[in-house]
């Protein structure tokens, strides 16, 4: 008998705009930024253990992060924003898992983060690998932003903050005073907010 040939697996996600998503091979045509909001802003950040009536999402948690990162790199144009607000992207259909187990299980899990990031790149005109000293500000200014999240929402010290995450120096005063009185918002806006900016940065990305 012939041997039998093997299948390539599949782990199909059924999206809401009536895309199908491979998450093992995503094709960057199946990806729709509605889809992505709408699955960031039910995604909590923190497992959930947050204070207040709403958790915080990944969307807003995305916006914040962006704000940030343009705010301590403003000769940024749109596409380096637009990467920053994207940055989590691959969370609206893997979920948002605490940074200690993501290392526990290994290689393969980033792997998996990475091709997903990658294919939501090609799908919005952005590299598919950004450049190390962008890429670094985006995680400058997501640690940041898990410093006031961690200090104001999720139970963490001052102290304990800097442990983690560094110190968040250099931000303009605006924004460290709105970041000091954080809050999460509702699903509905965080998702509105969060897609409302996406448009932005994508007709200016277009100018």
């Amino acid at each position: 008998m012939p041997p039998t040939r093997k299948e390539t697996p599949r782990a199909w996600q059924r999206m809401l705009s009536g895309r199908r998503l491979d998450l093992l091979d995503p094709s960057p045509l199946d990806i729709e930024i509605e889809d992505i909001a709408h699955g960031l802003a039910r995604v909590a950040r923190w497992n959930g253990q947050t204070v207040g009536p709403h958790a915080l999402s990944v969307a807003q948690h995305s916006v914040i992060v962006e704000q940030i990162a343009s705010a301590l790199n403003p000769a940024w144009g749109p596409g380096e924003r637009l990467a920053a607000l994207l940055h989590d992207a691959p969370e609206y259909v893997v979920g948002d898992l605490i940074s200690p187990f993501k290392a526990a299980l290994g290689l393969d899990y980033k792997a998996f983060e990475i091709r997903l990031l990658e294919a939501v790149h090609i799908r919005f005109g952005l590299p598919v690998t950004l450049p190390p000293a962008t890429t670094d500000a985006i995680k400058h200014a997501d640690h940041i932003a898990a410093y006031f999240e961690a200090t104001r929402l999720a139970g963490f010290t001052e102290a304990e903050g800097r442990t983690y995450f560094g110190s968040p120096d250099g931000l303009p005063r605006p924004i460290a005073d709105q970041l000091g009185l954080l809050a999460p918002v509702a699903t509905d806006l965080a998702q509105q907010v969060f897609l409302s900016r996406f448009k932005d940065l994508e007709a200016q990305l277009g100018d």
